[in-house]
């Protein structure tokens, strides 16, 4: 089981997470925290990855991290202010997102 607080922060890109047991999968690269033990703590420095926004700790049997996440110019209060996931099994995890706008067709044609 994870905890994964989310910090939002103005970006054009996205991510993609997943986890599998105590790997933690970000745009398919796998980080595997199964040999952190039991009340230990992983500084973000010593994870190289852009995605982290804080240390990674072990606590109860449980992972807690804290990842980025991207959103546009004006996000929602959903994204603005999400609400932590807490993971409970093994699969693609979603992430609070804003719908893309729909844009007008524009047509060309001058009959």
């Amino acid at each position: 089981m994870m905890k994964i607080n989310l910090s939002p922060q103005r970006r054009d890109d996205v991510v993609a997470v997943s986890v599998a047991g105590d790997v933690l999968f970000l745009n398919g690269e796998a980080f595997d925290f199964g040999p952190l033990p039991e009340g230990a703590t992983l500084p973000q420095d010593a994870i190289d990855c852009e995605w982290f926004a804080g240390p990674v700790s072990r606590e109860n049997g449980s992972l807690r991290l804290t990842l980025l996440l991207p959103h546009g110019a004006n996000p929602s209060q959903n994204v603005a202010f999400p609400q932590p996931i807490v993971t409970q099994g093994d699969g693609p995890v979603t992430l609070p997102v804003d719908a893309l706008p729909i844009q007008a067709e524009v047509s060309n044609d001058q009959n």
